[in-house]
């Protein structure tokens, strides 16, 4: 049993300490913020980024690093899940990307918005935020084996990158990916490799009521894409 003072004394020395270890998290912490946040990053560029982000009030549907609404698609590594190309395309004409299917409004946005704000994701994307947000890898494809008769899984390191960020969007291969354009399963049986690459250049080209839109893709990514859709064929 404490005596009075012995009593006040520990509670004294248990504050004093305490307060001392939590100014220390404390200063610690802020010491950290720099690197972890990369501040050096903060081009004016993306500052004018987060201003745009917040004057058009895209908190007010999308989530970024764990505030804002839930009905439109979560922010943090959206440049990590989607690339420059996806982001900038999105931004420019949402209906184009999504005929009929995306909400998005168009902000009419001018090209050097659009760099703003796509720098300012990107930098967003660069934070240590601890592992935040969780990073499933959600492009994991299962189809049948004929020669086991199990799974095998085609994970998306196995493809192109700007597959992974873009084409999946809308298009599905072995059951997996989005519903707006058709699936990919076999394409490369139904089009030689010349026409694909001419489609991925310009699909209103060579059909001119098509609902793809014209894609920002350089040569190497379309030739890049026209060599792995050449390899799906029918029954593989």
């Amino acid at each position: 049993m404490l005596s009075k003072s012995q009593a006040k004394a520990f509670f004294l020395i248990g504050t004093a300490a305490f307060s001392a270890i939590f100014i220390g998290l404390t200063v610690d912490t802020f010491q950290r913020i720099p690197d972890q946040t990369n501040s050096s990053g903060l081009t004016p560029e993306v500052i004018r980024g987060k201003h745009l982000f917040d004057k058009k009030n895209c908190m007010g549907c999308h989530t970024i690093m764990g505030e804002g609404a839930y009905y439109a698609p979560e922010l943090t590594k959206v440049f990590e899940r989607r690339g420059e190309a996806f982001i900038r395309a999105m931004l420019k004409d949402p209906e184009a990307m999504y005929p009929g299917e995306r909400k998005m409004t168009n902000y009419q946005l001018s090209d050097q918005e659009i760099s703003d704000l796509t720098a300012f994701l990107k930098w967003v994307g660069t934070m240590d935020l601890n592992g935040f947000p969780p990073k499933p890898d959600l492009v994991k494809i299962a189809s049948p084996s004929a020669s086991s008769g199990g799974q095998s899984i085609v994970k998306s390191s196995d493809r192109p990158n700007v597959f992974n960020q873009m084409c999946v969007a809308c298009h599905a291969l072995r059951g997996e990916g989005g519903a707006v354009g058709p699936a990919l399963d076999g394409i490369g049986s139904k089009f030689e490799r010349s026409y694909l690459e001419k489609w991925l250049k310009d699909p209103l080209a060579i059909k001119p009521d098509s609902k793809m839109p014209k894609l920002p893709l350089s040569q190497e990514e379309i030739n890049e894409l026209a060599a792995f859709l050449s390899t799906l064929k029918e029954g593989e």
